[in-house]
C-alpha cells in the first residue's frame, strides 16, 4: 500500500483485530472532507475513517461513546488514533434507509414495510433528544454547541447565496435579511433544550437485521424537537407521500407523549417552521455543491425540495408576515427550469373546486399560477326549480336535470380537451400543482356537477392526485 491513509488504517486495523488487513476498499464518497474504508481481514471486517477535521472527530467519538452506553444502535469504536485523524468503527453494511425504501418502492409502492421501518426509526428519535440528549456532553459540539440564532442564519446565508443567487431568483437584499431576522426570532420561541441530530435522513440511517442503526450525528448540538423529525419525513429523495407523512408524524408525536407532555397545535406550528428552515438548508447546500462545485448530481434532489416547498405554501401557515422570503419561495415553486434537473419524476396533483360568484372566485395565492377558472352560470340551472332547490350537483336529480340537455356535455367536452393539454405539458415540465375552479351562481349545482365530472374524468385516464373541494358546501 502505497497510500499513507491506507497504510495507517492498516495497521491500527492490524492492532484492533490482531490479524493483518488482506483488503482495503475506498468507500463512495459522502458530501465532505470524510473518507470511509472497508477493510477486510481472514476473519473480520471494519470501517476506516480519515477525517482531516480534529474537532468533527471528537463529536463524533464523544458521541457514539454516550449513545452506545444509553443503548442505542450506532456504531461500536473499536480503535483511534486522533493525531491521524482516523479510526476505526463497527461495519453495519450496505443498506441505508433510502437504499432499502428505493427498493421496497419499486417492487411495492411505499408499502407498509417501508412504513413500518419508518415507524422504527421515528421511535429511536426522542431517545436520542431527550435520554440520552439529557447528560451529553455539549462542549464537544462543533461548530457550535446549539442550533441558535447565529446557527440558523449561517443556514439562511448559505440558502441565499449559494442557491437563491446561483439560481437567478431575483429578491430585495435588504427585505430578505429583515425577514431572516424575524422568521429566525418566531423559530427562537419554542424550546431548544434537546439533542438536534442535525442530519438525521434516509442516508444516515443504516438497516441491520430489519433494525434501524444511526450514523453521521458528529454536527449535533442543542436545538429544537421539530427539526430532526422535518429532515427525516420532508428528505428530498426519499419522496414520502403526503399521507404517510401525516401518519409517521402521529407516531412520532405519540411516541414523543411518553416523555413529556406535547401541545400539538403548538408543536406543529412551529414544525411547518423547521420544515422550512431544513428545506432552505438542502437546496443551500444542492447549490453549493452542484451549481458551484459543480457536482451535478446534487442537483437531482432540487425538483424534490422544490415540491415540498411548494406543498408547505399550500398547507403551512406562519403565524408572521415575511413577505420578502415567501416572495423567495413561490418564485422558486414557480422555476420551471429548476424542476427539471435529473431524471425526478414528481406526481402531479390537480385540486378541483366548486364555488358561489357571490362569496368570489378563489384565490391561486400559494400555487404557482397553473389553472383555470370556468363559468358555469350559462348553464341551465336547476336552482331554479323546487324540486331541486335543496339538492346539489353531488345527488341523482340534479345529475338527470344536467345531462339531459347538450350545454353541460358540450361544455365539459371543452374543458377536459383544454385540461388535458395542460397535465401533458406539466407532466413533462415536473409541475405539481394545478388548480381547476368551477363557479356557478350559488356554487351548490352546476359547479359541484361540473368539478365531480372532471374530477372522475381526469382520475380514469392520468395518474395523478385529485383534490377535489366544494368551497360553498364546507362553509355550510
Amino acid at each position: 500500500m502505497n497510500n499513507p491513509i491506507e497504510n495507517d488504517l492498516s495497521n491500527l486495523y492490524k492492532r484492533w483485530a490482531k490479524e493483518a488487513a488482506q483488503k482495503i476498499e475506498k468507500m463512495p464518497a459522502h458530501g465532505s472532507d470524510r473518507r470511509y474504508y472497508r477493510i477486510y481481514g481472514s476473519t473480520k471486517t471494519a470501517i476506516g475513517v480519515y477525517n482531516p477535521d480534529i474537532k468533527e472527530n471528537i463529536a463524533f467519538l464523544s458521541f457514539s461513546k454516550h449513545f452506545k452506553e444509553k443503548g442505542l444502535k450506532v456504531p461500536r469504536i473499536y480503535l483511534q488514533e486522533l493525531d491521524k485523524n482516523i479510526y476505526l468503527e463497527e461495519d453495519l453494511g450496505d443498506v441505508t434507509l433510502f437504499s432499502f425504501l428505493s427498493e421496497v418502492r419499486e417492487k411495492e409502492g411505499f408499502s407498509g414495510r417501508i412504513v413500518s421501518m419508518y415507524k422504527k426509526v421515528i421511535q429511536a428519535l426522542p431517545v436520542f433528544q431527550i435520554e440520552a440528549g439529557t447528560d451529553l456532553d455539549y462542549s464537544v459540539c462543533y461548530p457550535r454547541n446549539s442550533f441558535d440564532r447565529q446557527s440558523m442564519m449561517w443556514d439562511l446565508s448559505y440558502f441565499k447565496y449559494y442557491f437563491l443567487k446561483l439560481a437567478n431568483i431575483p429578491f430585495d437584499e435588504q427585505s430578505l435579511e429583515d425577514d431572516f431576522q424575524k422568521f429566525t426570532d418566531f423559530l427562537l420561541g419554542t424550546e431548544r433544550g434537546y439533542f438536534l441530530y442535525r442530519d438525521f435522513q434516509s442516508r444516515n440511517v443504516m438497516i441491520v437485521n430489519d433494525e434501524p442503526y444511526f450514523i453521521d450525528y458528529q454536527g449535533g448540538r442543542k436545538g429544537a424537537l421539530q427539526y430532526d423529525l422535518a429532515s427525516l419525513l420532508f428528505d428530498s429523495k426519499a419522496d414520502i407521500p403526503k399521507e404517510v407523512r401525516i401518519e409517521l408524524l402521529d407516531s412520532y408525536i405519540e411516541t414523543l407523549s411518553r416523555y413529556k407532555n406535547v401541545n400539538r397545535q403548538k408543536f406543529l406550528q412551529y414544525y411547518h417552521g423547521y420544515v422550512y428552515i431544513r428545506i432552505m438548508q438542502a437546496l443551500g447546500a444542492y447549490g453549493f455543491r452542484g451549481f458551484y462545485e459543480r457536482k451535478e448530481h446534487f442537483l437531482k434532489s432540487v425538483p424534490f425540495a422544490i415540491r415540498n416547498l411548494e406543498l408547505l405554501l399550500h398547507t403551512a401557515d406562519l403565524p408572521i408576515e415575511i413577505p420578502a422570503l415567501t416572495d423567495a419561495w413561490s418564485r422558486l415553486v414557480r422555476s420551471s427550469y429548476l424542476r427539471q434537473f435529473g431524471d425526478a419524476q414528481l406526481r402531479l396533483t390537480v385540486r378541483i373546486q366548486s364555488f358561489s360568484y357571490k362569496r368570489g372566485i378563489p384565490l391561486d395565492e400559494k400555487g404557482h399560477g397553473g389553472g383555470f377558472v370556468f363559468d358555469c352560470r350559462f348553464l341551465p340551472n336547476p336552482g331554479r326549480y323546487e324540486p331541486y332547490k335543496d339538492l346539489t350537483g353531488n345527488d341523482a336529480p340534479v345529475i338527470e336535470f344536467l345531462e339531459k340537455g347538450k350545454e353541460a356535455g358540450a361544455f365539459l367536452k371543452n374543458v377536459k380537451s383544454m385540461v388535458d393539454q395542460m397535465i401533458v405539458n406539466y407532466q413533462k415540465r415536473n409541475f405539481t400543482d394545478i388548480m381547476i375552479a368551477f363557479g356557478c351562481t350559488g356554487g351548490q349545482h352546476r359547479s359541484v356537477y361540473c368539478a365531480n365530472q372532471l374530477a372522475a374524468y381526469l382520475s380514469e385516464k392520468y395518474d395523478v392526485d385529485i383534490d377535489l373541494r366544494h368551497r360553498e358546501r364546507e362553509i355550510k
